[in-house]
């Protein structure tokens, strides 16, 4: 604290009369350190913080007067999924209207298969934020393996080790999986760990979405603590949560075991969306056995009625150690068959084609699953969990969310409103952390874990990565019921130096950069 209060008198110096591209006065700025806020100007040349302090004779191009708004460095959010959608909306709207100039994408397991290709065809093109990717072990094991419900074979391991090396080469900041999807969930630990390694030759972090957030979360976690320490490498943990009912507040005690592995030396941190339901695909409500193969093996399988019948005691089963009554908790997203379904619960849908009790909803589902499946909203996760794992000091603040096309389908509110929801529920009303806490865990702590070595910072030489706001008027807009509504209150982002939200909207400048691994920017 001594040093960063010296540094602050020294920064507080007239630098005399320089000259810059960018001039912010009368900040209340936040470095993004966790460290009290100090009055300041921010001066910006060459896409990048020249000098911060008193610059009360400094000339620039443009000067805004910040009228004591917050200046922090751009969010970095690190649990995204943006393959599908970022080339038909480049600009990511969703996302710099939240504040985020950086995401980390591929998580989960599921990445492109070749992330060298991919980073020249945005390079290419543009983008409106700073894009990394991991390389995930479900897109690679698919290349070798297709969705084969088996262990590897020496050979297929050696290839997708390959795989691993050549994605870490072109850029990947580190491996993912994802161990509750198809086909990673076939996997075992063995095979993780050896896929790791190959990432962990090149500095690479492992993140991982857990074999299970519920029953067996403990075992999921020694899991992961276990590849970390095999493979020697940091460990973020994706979208840290407890999603069985019967489990809510058990919190403490996943939180306290991340603790125990940081006390043995291994580098676990976790992130976090701040909200009480998760969205992924329908087919997490099936028997991962059932998936195996692709679409054509499942609808064979459900067209046998014994098979059949087994999936439906299974899929009961399955809801019962979730502690619910029935599917009333799950939403439909988006199923392109028929967007009619979108924001309606299984439940409501069943009782709409006059489908009585679980047995019902699960034809429902089938049925639904029989066409092409459905992106889904899931109510699993309880309010104490939540802000137990927000006030963590190891907890990043990420969406799990994607960039979104406005208006189409009913996604989770996360992809528009994370980083205000969190400024604004948990910092200004509840008061769960405070707000230089809140941004730390949008800015360094995910910087320092994925190796962003100028950015996630307010600092002299840094990229000029900046969010400038009014703590008091930020204000998250997207609620389940209409998601397509942006943040409120983030007035000036810029990206590498450049505007790319104007007066809270977007200018459609892309000034974004691939953030390749050890690229150093």
């Amino acid at each position: 604290m001594v040093l960063f209060f010296l540094w602050a008198i020294l920064t507080a110096i007239p630098a005399g009369a320089q000259t810059f591209d960018i001039l912010i006065r009368n900040a209340r700025l936040i470095d993004g350190s966790g460290n009290p806020w100090f009055r300041a100007d921010i001066g910006i040349r060459d896409g990048r913080v020249a000098a911060i302090g008193a610059l009360p004779d400094a000339q620039a191009k443009r000067t805004i007067d910040a009228a004591g708004r917050v200046a922090a460095p751009g969010f970095i959010d690190v649990h995204t999924h943006v393959e599908s959608t970022l080339e038909k909306v480049p600009t990511a709207d969703n996302y710099v209207l939240d504040g985020v100039t950086t995401i980390v994408t591929g998580n989960c397991g599921g990445s492109m298969a070749n992330l060298g290709e991919w980073f020249t065809k945005l390079e290419q093109s543009g983008v409106g934020l700073n894009v990394s990717s991991l390389i995930g072990h479900n897109s690679v094991r698919r290349e070798v393996m297709g969705t084969a419900n088996r262990h590897a074979t020496p050979d297929e391991l050696a290839q997708m080790a390959d795989l691993v090396s050549r994605n870490m080469r072109e850029g990947a900041v580190g491996f993912s999986t994802g161990l509750i999807y198809i086909p990673g969930t076939y996997s075992n630990t063995e095979e993780v760990v050896a896929l790791a390694k190959a990432a962990a030759q090149h500095r690479g972090v492992y993140a991982t979405h857990m074999r299970d957030e519920g029953e067996r979360v403990m075992d999921a976690i020694a899991e992961a603590v276990h590849v970390g320490r095999e493979a020697g490498m940091r460990v973020q943990v994706s979208h840290f949560k407890i999603d069985n009912r019967r489990l809510w507040g058990m919190s403490e005690k996943t939180l306290a075991r991340i603790d125990q592995a940081r006390a043995e030396g291994i580098d676990v941190v976790v992130d976090q969306y701040p909200y009480e339901r998760s969205s992924t695909n329908l087919g997490i409500t099936l028997p991962s056995w059932a998936l195996a193969d692709g679409n054509d093996q499942l609808l064979a399988r459900l067209r046998d009625p014994a098979t059949r019948a087994r999936v439906v005691r299974e899929m009961e089963a399955l809801l019962r150690s979730l502690g619910h009554k029935d599917y009333s908790y799950a939403t439909v997203a988006y199923h392109a068959p028929d967007h009619s379904l979108e924001g309606k619960t299984i439940a409501r849908i069943a009782q709409a084609k006059g489908r009585r009790g679980v047995r019902g909803q699960i034809q429902t589902i089938l049925e639904i699953m029989e066409k092409g499946g459905a992106q889904m909203v899931y109510h699993s996760m309880g309010d104490e969990d939540v802000e137990r794992i927000l006030r963590y000091p190891f907890t990043a603040v990420a969406s799990d969310g994607g960039v979104r096309e406005f208006g189409v389908g009913m996604p989770h509110p996360r992809s528009y409103g994370t980083n205000a929801r969190v400024l604004a529920e948990y910092v200004r009303t509840r008061n769960v952390i405070r707000l230089e806490d809140a941004i730390r865990r949008m800015t360094s702590l995910p910087a320092r874990t994925f190796g962003f070595r100028d950015r996630g910072l307010l600092r002299a030489g840094f990229q000029a990565d900046i969010v400038l706001f009014d703590p008091g008027r930020v204000q998250d807009k997207a609620t389940f019921a209409e998601p397509h509504q942006y943040s409120e209150g983030f007035d000036v982002v810029l990206v590498n130096g450049v505007a790319v939200v104007e007066d809270g909207k977007v200018t459609g400048a892309r000034a974004g950069r691939i953030l390749r691994h050890n690229s150093g920017s």
